[in-house]
C-alpha cells in the first residue's frame, strides 16, 4: 500500500469505529482485525501502519468526530506529512476543501471532562489517560517464580512481587512461558488490586464479577490452589474462556458459576454468609483504561454512568450478603471518577453500619476517601480505585 492508501484505509476504519462507538457496536481492535481479514493484500507493515494511524487519530480527538475524515484531518493538523497525502492520487484521500472541518481536539467530551475535573483529574493527570500503555506480565507462582524464570526478553521488575513490564506490542503470546501458563498478561495496577484481597490458602473467596478470569487466576496463585475459589459472572461468553485459561495456569481449584442478571444471589445461595472474602471488580466506565481503549470515551453518556453507579452499589450489597461475620470485601473499578469509587464506598458504609473501610497498605496510589486511587500519570498503571472493607465479627 502506498502512504496515501494507508491514510484512506485508516479513514474507512475510523468511520466504522465512530459508528460502533455511537451505537454500542464492536470495539476498535475487533473492527480492525475484521477489516484486514478481507484485505489479504495488505502486508504486516501496512497493517501496523494503518493501525497506528487509527489509534493516533482517535487519541487526537476529544468529542466524537463527525466522521473518519474529520478525525484524520485533526491528526494532520499536527503532522504536515499526513496532510500532504490528501491529494486524491491513486487510492489516497481526496484533496482538502474549504468545507472540510477537522474534528475537535481534547481529552474527552466536555461533560466527561467536567466529571474528571470534579474528581481531581486534570492537567498532566488527564493528558496521561491517552498515552500508550506498556505490557505488564504476572509470573504465575503455581508454575514459576520471577527470580528464576527465563524469558526471551528480560523485562523490567516492578513493585508487585511477580510483575514484569515490557514494551507495548511485545508478542508474549508466542513465548513458550505464556503458552505453558507460567506468565499471564495483567496490568501492574490490576496485580495490586488482587493483592488487596489478601487471599490465603484454605479460604473461601468469591470473584463476583470474574469476566474471563484474569484476577481469578491471580487469586488462585495467592491461595496456592487450596481452598474454595468461585468465579461468577453474568456474561456467558467471557466466563466460558476461564476453564481453558485455568487449565493452562494449573489452577484446578476454580469453580465457575454463571449468574442471572438481577438474580445473582439465587445461584450463589450455597455460599451466602460463608465467604472469607468477596472481590467486586465492578462494571464501570473504564475511564482508567483509555490508554488501551481510547475510543471508549466516545461510548459513554451521563445516563450510562448513573446505571454503572446503581449496579456497583447493588453488587456491593450482594457481596455483603455473601461474606461471613468478620469477612471482607475488596471493591475495584478501573475508573477515576469519584461517582464510581469514593462515593460508592461512602454510600455503602452509610447503608451498612457494621462495616468499615480497613487500613490499606498498598505501596502504590494515593488515598481517595475510603480507598486508594492509582493513575497512569502518578503510578504508571491503568487507572484504578481500590477499597478494602471489613465486616464486624
Amino acid at each position: 500500500m502506498i502512504p496515501g492508501a494507508r491514510v484512506q484505509a485508516a479513514i474507512e476504519l475510523l468511520d466504522s469505529i465512530i459508528t460502533a462507538a455511537c451505537n454500542n457496536g464492536a470495539p476498535a481492535d475487533r473492527l480492525i482485525a475484521e477489516y484486514f481479514r478481507t484485505r489479504r493484500y495488505a502486508g504486516s507493515k501496512d497493517r501496523r501502519a494503518v493501525r497506528e494511524l487509527v489509534y493516533a487519530a482517535i487519541r487526537a480527538c476529544g468529542p466524537v468526530p463527525a466522521d473518519g475524515r474529520a478525525a484524520m484531518l485533526r491528526l494532520a493538523q499536527n503532522d504536515p506529512e499526513i496532510l500532504g497525502l490528501f491529494d486524491g492520487v491513486g487510492h489516497g484521500p481526496a484533496t482538502v476543501t474549504p468545507e472540510d472541518q477537522p474534528a475537535e481536539g481534547g481529552i474527552a467530551p466536555q461533560w466527561l471532562m467536567d466529571r474528571l475535573q470534579q474528581s481531581d483529574i486534570s492537567g498532566d493527570e488527564a493528558e496521561a489517560l491517552l498515552g500508550r500503555a506498556p505490557l505488564d506480565l504476572r509470573v504465575n507462582t503455581l508454575k514459576a517464580d520471577r527470580s528464576s524464570l527465563e524469558l526471551p526478553e528480560p523485562g523490567e521488575a516492578l513493585a508487585a512481587a511477580q510483575a514484569l513490564r515490557f514494551e507495548a506490542g511485545t508478542q508474549v503470546e508466542q513465548w513458550d512461558a505464556f503458552k505453558s501458563g507460567m506468565v499471564e498478561v495483567q496490568d501492574h495496577g490490576s496485580q495490586w488490586a488482587c493483592a488487596a484481597m489478601a487471599a490465603q490458602p484454605g479460604e473461601t473467596i468469591i470473584d463476583l464479577c470474574a469476566g474471563a478470569g484474569g484476577k481469578t487466576l491471580a487469586l488462585a496463585a495467592m491461595m496456592e490452589n487450596r481452598g474454595v475459589l468461585i468465579a461468577s459472572d453474568t456474561d456467558r461468553g467471557r466466563l466460558s474462556r476461564l476453564p481453558a485459561r485455568a487449565e493452562r495456569a494449573g489452577a484446578g481449584m476454580i469453580e465457575t458459576v454463571l449468574l442471572n442478571p438481577g438474580r445473582e444471589l439465587e445461584m450463589l445461595a450455597d455460599w451466602r454468609g460463608t465467604a472469607d472474602g468477596v472481590l467486586v471488580d465492578a462494571p464501570c466506565s473504564g475511564t482508567g483504561t483509555w490508554r488501551r481503549n481510547p475510543e471508549a470515551r466516545w461510548r459513554l453518556d451521563e445516563r450510562q454512568l448513573e446505571r454503572f453507579a446503581e449496579t456497583q452499589s447493588r453488587l456491593l450489597d450482594l457481596a455483603a450478603m455473601l461474606v461471613k461475620p468478620g469477612g471482607r470485601i475488596t471493591y475495584i473499578t478501573c475508573s477515576l471518577l469519584d461517582m464510581e469509587g469514593r462515593d460508592r464506598i461512602d454510600d455503602f458504609l452509610d447503608r451498612h453500619p457494621g462495616w468499615a473501610s480497613t487500613a490499606d497498605t498498598l505501596p502504590v496510589g494515593r488515598q481517595r476517601g475510603g480507598g486508594h486511587r492509582l493513575t497512569p500519570f502518578h503510578d504508571g498503571t491503568d487507572g484504578f480505585f481500590i477499597a478494602s472493607l471489613g465486616s464486624a465479627c
